[in-house]
């Protein structure tokens, strides 16, 4: 018999957790030291208010399970125009909320409103995915979530007019720091019965590298949640998971935060690059709610991230007009 998806993930998360004997490799620039930062609202900017009216050509399925809690829940959002048959199944946009790891919901406004509007009429689905939240687990286990809704979103793709091989991570804050480290695992993935995946869109993470931000000034927030092990801050970070075997990543990044996300983003490329992977950094100078919930407005920094989309599949090419 098969073992569950869940039970192969908490496997995959023991042997996530690496020793404490794994050389840190530093990244390619570091912060000189600056006072410490303080939360300042930063890690609350996925708010706005929640979406109440659907965009024009969008229809939802609310609340699809993924588990057991109240939280383990997904939004699926699909075109009301029939498909082409000529098109074949929809590619799928798998978009993870931030929050700081202890707030945060699926159907925030900044998360869906201008991306959904955007890219379902063209023949996208957009699935916005809940998990669970910080005290309740802890930051592993919310990347657990994340690759478990991920494996039963691409189950029941197929009942969506959706193709389980043409998905797309995307995730913004605290959402981009766990879909950058389940990106990271996609081969262990893979070994457990993961449907590979396209790519991943990281919107804004300041954590790729954890031992390193750890060893900085750096936001109360992050003692709160990541704690005082360095054990964990390595088993959590997404920049010594990578092989280079992981799918594509594009790295956004906001120019004008004091922790320098940018900082990360070009360390973890490089550091990509180097292990022979694909990876991109698109430096925007946008607040960190702004990289959120602008994307999918008309703009450059929409038609750079959607150029990094369509380079992963001729089909999201042609939906994009690439």
């Amino acid at each position: 018999m098969t073992m569950p998806i869940t039970s192969r993930l908490r496997s995959w998360a023991r042997r996530a957790a690496l020793p404490l004997g794994f050389a840190l490799a530093s990244l390619t620039a570091v912060a000189p030291a600056h006072a410490q930062p303080t939360d300042s609202g930063i890690f609350l900017d996925d708010g706005g208010g929640t979406i109440t009216t659907l965009p024009a050509g969008v229809q939802r399925i609310a609340d699809v399970p993924y588990g057991a809690d109240p939280l383990q829940r997904m939004d699926v959002y699909l075109p009301t125009a029939p498909r082409s048959s000529a098109d074949g199944p929809a590619p799928v946009i798998f978009m993870v909320h931030g929050g700081g790891w202890r707030t945060g919901d699926k159907a925030m406004s900044r998360v869906v409103q201008e991306k959904a509007a955007r890219w379902v009429p063209r023949g996208f689905v957009f699935i916005s995915v809940n998990y669970r939240l910080h005290p309740a687990v802890n930051v592993l286990q919310e990347a657990i979530d994340v690759a478990v809704a991920l494996d039963t979103a691409q189950k029941q793709a197929a009942q969506w007019g959706a193709d389980p091989t043409k998905f797309i991570l995307m995730g913004h804050s605290a959402g981009a720091h766990l879909v950058s480290f389940v990106n990271a695992h996609a081969p262990l993935l893979r070994q457990l019965g993961v449907t590979p995946w396209l790519g991943t869109v990281s919107l804004d993470s300041a954590l790729l590298n954890a031992p390193v931000v750890m060893s900085l000034p750096h936001y109360p927030l992050y003692d709160e949640v990541l704690g005082s092990d360095p054990a964990f801050w390595l088993a959590i970070s997404p920049y010594q998971a990578v092989t280079g075997a992981q799918p594509p990543y594009q790295f956004v990044c906001s120019t004008s935060r004091p922790d320098r996300p940018c900082l990360q983003a070009q360390g973890m490329a490089a550091h990509v690059q180097a292990l022979g992977g694909r990876a991109e950094v698109l430096p925007q100078d946008l607040t960190h709610g702004e990289i959120n919930a602008s994307l999918g407005l008309e703009s450059g920094y929409t038609h750079s991230v959607e150029g990094f989309m369509a380079s992963l599949d001729p089909l999201v090419a042609r939906l994009l007009g690439r």
